[in-house]
This record gives structure tokens, C-alpha cells and sequence, in this order.
């Protein structure tokens, strides 16, 4: 290693461990770790792959009694559906999710726009039973789910903020050292770029007004009488549609963040040197979509990254890789779309001119609505076919050494 890489190294491990002394873990932690580690050493004793999925976005919590907290649109669909994909494959998976986002299996009614007590209805007998309309899809999706419990296939592990997460990543990526090549880590939650240190978090609710500055001058047992507010003194209000001048400088909420420290690389040069790590690059911009994943890729040395567009992100993916020679696009196929978003027949095959080429497709020119099918039932095989590569050239470099 050259002297550069050494200090490179270096300087990454002392981030990181500033970082993880300073932001305190979840108080979950350790018992999260106590699962994992069970979970990880029974399905090494099977012999079976172990996939880490991680899903979900991250919450940046403003106050440490959190009660503001900034937060992004995941849900947690991405990570869900493949996880389902990972189970049929043969995988077990370790669903490291944002607590209360889509789980596996559940998904196909928590996310539904009809409240769940609508898929049942109460029989004669008082008992509670499927509707008839649901019934075939419901036992399908209970038998897979009972299967997966039964076999101990599936593991469950919440988080909430990108503190909890990081915790979490790094225990159970350690965790999954001994499983050498045959962990794979599907990174594919919404990570925070961004976050308020702990030290300069306030410790309460960030006051809007200035009703208790009186508390703080003259104790906490007085409360002075109420202030009255002169003619030049403009109105306290947060109300976007106000008339009144700007609001003053000194009654805004100005955030100051820190970036995240980039963890990515530490997958990679230590927390599991011989997993197959799959990361995903989320952009609007289609002109950027794959220059970005490819710097991603570069910057990290992961053995994949998943490119996706916010507007297609169900319809297609691309995936970048060292050693390609050209980038791999996984598209749902046109027999599974539907019908034309302009209704003019004229225009129903129209976006599958763009599918050919070496380009993301124009989402003007998609149908209305969703696919037909899964992109997660085609991106699956796909990593799992990087994967048995990444299996290969790891015992056969270990056979030679």
C-alpha cells in the first residue's frame, strides 16, 4: 500500500471514530446485535447466503428530545419489494428498515389506498375472514411469509435517524465478516447527506417565540407578565402567506448542518472486506444519472452501483461495475407495460425506442400509472448473477494465496 493510501486509511478511521464516539448509539443496540449475530451464525451453519438490505430513509432529528426533525420521501418500496425477490432467490435477509416504513409481505396492504380492514369482513360465526376478491392473493403472500419465519430466513431490524443507522450498518456489516464472499449488502435506503452533531443540538423543543426569555432571566419558578408589542414590532407570524415585511433575521430558524461523514469506502477496506457491496445513486437529472453512479462507484469501490431516476425509478435501472464494457440497463419489458399515458395508439410502443438505447427513457412517454410488473423481480437475478461472480473470483483468489 503506498504511503498515500496509508494516510488515506488513516484519516478515515480516525473520522469514523470520531464520529461513532461522539454520536451516541440507539439504547436498542446491543440487543439488535445480540439478533443479528444468531441470525448470522445459523444461516452460516446452513450455509446459506445472507443478504443485508437496508431501506428506508433517515430522520435528522433537530433536538435531542426530538420533536423537529428533517426527513426525505422514501418509503421503504424498493427495499421491501427486493427483499421478497432476495427470499425467493434463496437468500436469507437480514431488513434493516426505518421503523414504520413498508416491511416485506405487509407491504401489499399497508401501502395500499384502501384501509387494510377493508381486505376482511366478519362471518356469520363472529369470526373474521378474507373477502373472496383477496382471498387468492392473501394466502399466496401468508404461505411465502410464514415460510420465511419458519425457516428463520427473514430478520427485522428498525431504525430512525442516520445516527441509529450508521450504528446499525457498521455492527451488522462486522457481524458478516466470517461469512466472507457469500454476505452481499444492498444499500438501499435514503441516506441523510447531512446532520446537526450532537454537541450543537439543543437538549428541548427549539422555541418559535420569545414567550419564555423572561423564564430565563428572572428563574424558573416567576413568569413575567406578557410583553406588550410596540406599533414598529411586526406581527409573530410564520404564516408563508403574510403580507407583512420579511420576517426578522432574529425570529428565523437558520439550521447550521454538518455533512455525513462518507462511510461507504469503510465497507469496503473494513467492515466487510469480502461482501459483495451494492449501492444505489438516486438523481433527477437524467443527463447526470450516469455520470454520477460511475463517480460513485470510483469514489467508494463498490462492486455495484444501481443508477435510477426519481420520474422512472419503477420502470428502469442501470447498473455500473468495474470491468464493463458497456453499462447494464434492466428495463421492464413492453409486453408487461400498459397502455399509452395520451391514449393514442400511436404512442403505446413510442418509449420503447429509448429502451433500446444506451440512455434513460423519457418518462413523458411512459404509461399512466405502474408497470405491470416489479422492476425488483429483474434487478434481483441481475445482482445475484454480479454476485456469484463476486463469489468466484474471491475463493479462487483465496485458492491461489
Amino acid at each position: 500500500m503506498s504511503s498515500a493510501s496509508t494516510q488515506a486509511t488513516a484519516a478515515s478511521v480516525q473520522e469514523e471514530n470520531a464520529y461513532f464516539s461522539s454520536n451516541p448509539p440507539p439504547k436498542a443496540l446491543a440487543n439488535h446485535m445480540t439478533l443479528a449475530r444468531e441470525f448470522i451464525n445459523h444461516q452460516a451453519e446452513l450455509k446459506r447466503r445472507v443478504v443485508l438490505i437496508t431501506s428506508g430513509g433517515t430522520t435528522v432529528p433537530l433536538e435531542k428530545q426530538t420533536v423537529r426533525f428533517i426527513d426525505n420521501f422514501s418509503a421503504g418500496t424498493r427495499g421491501a419489494t427486493s427483499a421478497e425477490y432476495f427470499l425467493e432467490a434463496g437468500y436469507s435477509v437480514i431488513f434493516l428498515h426505518r421503523q414504520f416504513s413498508l416491511l416485506p409481505y405487509s407491504r401489499h396492504y399497508s401501502h395500499s389506498t384502501d384501509c387494510f380492514l377493508d381486505f376482511m369482513y366478519e362471518d356469520a360465526n363472529g369470526s373474521v375472514v378474507a373477502n373472496p376478491e383477496h382471498q387468492e392473493k392473501m394466502i399466496r403472500v401468508l404461505r411465502k411469509y410464514n415460510s420465511a419465519k419458519k425457516n428463520r430466513m427473514l430478520l427485522m431490524i428498525p431504525f430512525t435517524t442516520i445516527t441509529d443507522y450508521l450504528h446499525e450498518l457498521r455492527g451488522i456489516a462486522q457481524l458478516m465478516r466470517p461469512l466472507g464472499p457469500d454476505g452481499l449488502l444492498y444499500l438501499a435506503a435514503a441516506v441523510s447527506d447531512f446532520f446537526v452533531p450532537a454537541d450543537r443540538m439543543s437538549e428541548h423543543k427549539i422555541q418559535s417565540t420569545d414567550a419564555t426569555d423572561s423564564l430565563k432571566q428572572q428563574g424558573p419558578t416567576t413568569i413575567a407578565p406578557a410583553r406588550q408589542k410596540t406599533a414598529e414590532e411586526p406581527d409573530e407570524t410564520f404564516d408563508n402567506f403574510d403580507s407583512s415585511p420579511a420576517i426578522p433575521r432574529s425570529k428565523r430558524l437558520i439550521i447550521d448542518l454538518d455533512p455525513v461523514p462518507k462511510f461507504l469506502k469503510n465497507l469496503v477496506d473494513g467492515w466487510a472486506p469480502e461482501g459483495m457491496i451494492v449501492s444505489f445513486k438516486l438523481e433527477t437529472d437524467p443527463a447526470i444519472l450516469v455520470h454520477k453512479a460511475k463517480y460513485s462507484l470510483n469514489r467508494y469501490q463498490h462492486h455495484l452501483v444501481i443508477g435510477n431516476l426519481l420520474t422512472t425509478r419503477k420502470w428502469e435501472v442501470v447498473f455500473v461495475a468495474p470491468g464493463q464494457e458497456k453499462d447494464k440497463w434492466v428495463r421492464v419489458p413492453r409486453d408487461r407495460r400498459r397502455k399509452s399515458m395520451s391514449g393514442r395508439e400511436g404512442l403505446v410502443g413510442a418509449a420503447d425506442k429509448d429502451w433500446v438505447r444506451d440512455a434513460p427513457m423519457d418518462p413523458a412517454l411512459l404509461p399512466e400509472g405502474e408497470p405491470e410488473m416489479e422492476i425488483e423481480s429483474l434487478i434481483i437475478p441481475a445482482v445475484k448473477e454480479f454476485h456469484d461472480q463476486h463469489v468466484e473470483r474471491v475463493r479462487a483468489k483465496t485458492a491461489a494465496e
